[in-house]
């Protein structure tokens, strides 16, 4: 069993700063690509920022030069730093993680539980 436990987010006004951390802990053999999706209200989710275990980001056209996505690899944890935070910013955010739980397995997709995120203006 493979679990990833967030912590930050919470209410900042617009122009302000949050960080985020997801720390993935359990059955883990190796962790591949983590990131984070948002879902704002009433939307489907999207995808923020991903970052592969070589260092590879990938980012959302609009959170691009706001957000930064980073990896400690030691311990399995993924951070999103926000600055810059626009009203539009307003979700839940979910951490995910491609996990191999064993030598010999493929990697699954595993998520979070989510955080809320409020950007107020």
């Amino acid at each position: 069993q493979v679990h990833l436990v967030e912590s930050g987010g919470g209410l900042v006004q617009a122009g302000g700063s949050l960080s985020l951390s997801c720390a993935a802990s359990g059955s883990i053999f190796s962790v591949g690509t983590m990131g984070w999706y948002r879902q704002p209200p009433g939307k489907q989710r999207e995808l923020v920022a991903s970052l592969t275990r070589g260092g590879t980001a990938n980012y959302a056209d609009s959170v691009k030069g706001r957000f930064t996505v980073s990896r400690d690899n030691a311990k399995n944890t993924v951070y999103l730093q926000m600055n810059s935070l626009k009203p539009e910013d307003t979700a839940v955010y979910y951490c995910t993680a491609n996990v191999s739980p064993r030598p010999t397995s493929l990697e699954y997709p595993y998520w979070g539980q989510g955080t809320q995120v409020t950007v107020s203006s």
